[in-house]
């Protein structure tokens, strides 16, 4: 009888103890919403990633074990961002012609660094692509969320599966995210940052390695949290174009 009542105790607890990880965890999944709506175009709305992220962390404080010996934070963590990322390729948040547009700029980038023997300057890159310098900077703006390395690639400008996304399905494959994860393909990426011009450095070591949000970025560079967007989306492309035979 005394066990029957430990057992119905342990239970009320274990009942409780997801809402009370809940309502002390939210501000996480707030902070995690708002670094990831930051490299993401302006029509993802913040909101909807904050929804489909306390869903990941209620499905994270239903199965967390304390004796896997893994903080309960970095094990919320995971979840909420994978529902997150579930829920903008279920969206496909990146509209196909913003994807035409960073592939048009990468080419001019590729050619032109070809051709000079340095990386070209933004002007210079408006020029090729015939573009007014503002126009240029503009689809920069739109260009915000891309990657250095994503499933995009893997697909044709309709969306469809090319050759080599026929390879993700093989298990011998090599599934584009591993390559994140690869010393040759790291090597390669630390190497290409370093020839990067002074200012996109700065840029990609405040964002990624400092986590200054943009507008932080805007403050420290004197230009506005706009003009840090297309410097980044530039400095992406730059290491794509560097970086093609990974991608």
């Amino acid at each position: 009888m005394a066990a029957h009542h430990k057992m119905r105790a342990y239970a009320q607890v274990a009942d409780n103890r997801p809402a009370i990880q809940i309502e002390q965890y939210t501000p996480l999944v707030k902070k995690l919403a708002s670094m990831l709506v930051a490299r993401l175009p302006a029509s993802v709305d913040i909101n909807d990633l904050i929804q489909v992220g306390v869903i990941g962390l209620m499905e994270a404080a239903k199965q967390f074990d304390p004796a896997q010996g893994v903080q309960f934070e970095t094990f919320a963590s995971q979840r909420i961002r994978g529902a997150m990322l579930d829920e903008l390729r279920r969206e496909d948040w990146m509209p196909r012609q913003t994807r035409r547009n960073s592939r048009q700029i990468e080419d001019a980038i590729h050619k032109l660094e070809q051709q000079l023997g340095r990386a070209p300057i933004e002007s210079e890159i408006a020029g090729h692509m015939q573009l007014p310098l503002d126009e240029y900077q503009s689809m920069l703006g739109e260009c915000r969320g891309i990657g250095v390395v994503h499933f995009e690639d893997f697909q044709d400008d309709e969306g469809n599966a090319t050759h080599s996304i026929d390879n993700i399905a093989d298990e011998n494959g090599i599934e584009p995210s591993a390559v994140l994860s690869d010393d040759a393909f790291r090597n390669a990426l630390v190497d290409a940052i370093k020839l990067l011009p002074e200012r996109d450095q700065l840029v990609m070591s405040l964002y990624y390695e400092q986590e200054l949000n943009l507008k932080e970025i805007g403050a420290v560079l004197g230009v506005s949290e706009s003009r840090v967007c297309q410097l980044h989306s530039q400095a992406v492309t730059r290491l794509r174009s560097r970086l093609r035979e990974w991608t």
